[in-house]
């Protein structure tokens, strides 16, 4: 099930870079999902978030959100179905990316279900020159609300070669589908990042734990978002394709009633069940 063998042996269908608010970004990942467990293509996805967004993990407390910050500068807010602490993407500095394949397609064990669609993210940062491997053995946390700064795991924790993070990764289920999200930070954000949190660390903490493609490979942000689109359609074996009409007019409904709802936001309701 690696891609030695110049695919997966499915349809697979790679959407290149988009740019969504936050919630469709999230609603579109459930699309995805569906059309994966209904026998469609399976999807590989490079996104971004426009505007920048604070995607909060599922069990997170809205309190630990500065809620006053992220409205005066712009950040909208969400909440992702995977678990974990707060991510700021930014519009410029993160670069996300989305695998969705049906659940019996893939290893039941869930180290080994990472091992496999961590693969191409790899091979995405020898590209860009990046030097990365898993954590090799879980670190304490050094700020439990932001997943940057929660405690390392090498189940899905991607560091530098210095140590520090690069690249977070999670995953869930959807219509007995997988879906395995993950966010790669090109350019660090410091400032806003930290902002965003309510009673949050000073920038030193955060620079010990967290950097950069921008800072470990000096590549323009283009560049970086070419080797992983790249590196996941040749995993996959993948063609370049794009949503259905129906797929687009689901996520954005989906968008509306859940994912940019306060119910859902801040209470973790969700209005569409």
């Amino acid at each position: 099930m690696s891609g030695d063998d110049g695919g997966l042996g499915e349809e697979w269908r790679l959407i290149r870079e988009e740019a969504h608010p936050g919630p469709l970004n999230m609603a579109f990942d459930e699309v995805a999902a569906e059309t994966a467990a209904d026998g469609g293509p399976r999807t590989l996805r490079v996104y971004r978030w426009d505007p920048s967004t604070l995607s909060l993990g599922y069990h997170q407390d809205p309190a630990t959100v500065d809620w006053d910050y992220c409205e005066r500068e712009g950040i909208a807010v969400t909440r992702r179905p995977t678990g974990g602490g707060a991510i700021y993407h930014d519009v410029f500095g993160d670069v996300s990316y989305s695998v969705v394949a049906p659940a019996a397609e893939l290893p039941g064990d869930l180290m080994e279900s990472y091992a496999l669609l961590c693969e191409p993210l790899f091979s995405a940062f020898e590209r860009m020159g990046v030097e990365a491997t898993y954590a090799e053995s879980e670190r304490p946390a050094v700020y439990e609300p932001a997943c940057y700064l929660r405690d390392l795991h090498p189940a899905h924790d991607v560091l530098a070669a210095d140590g520090r993070k690069i690249s977070g990764n999670a995953q869930y289920r959807q219509r007995d589908s997988v879906i395995q999200h993950g966010s790669v930070t090109y350019a660090s954000e410091a400032d806003r990042h930290l902002g965003a949190f309510a009673d949050p660390p000073d920038a030193t903490a955060f620079h010990d734990r967290v950097t950069s493609v921008r800072e470990q490979a000096g590549i323009d942000r283009e560049e970086a978002v070419t080797a992983l689109e790249s590196a996941l359609a040749e995993w996959a074996g993948a063609e370049q394709g794009g949503w259905t009409d129906e797929e687009r007019e689901r996520a954005r409904e989906r968008a509306r009633r859940k994912y940019a709802s306060d119910a859902w936001t801040r209470e973790r309701t969700d209005p569409t069940a």
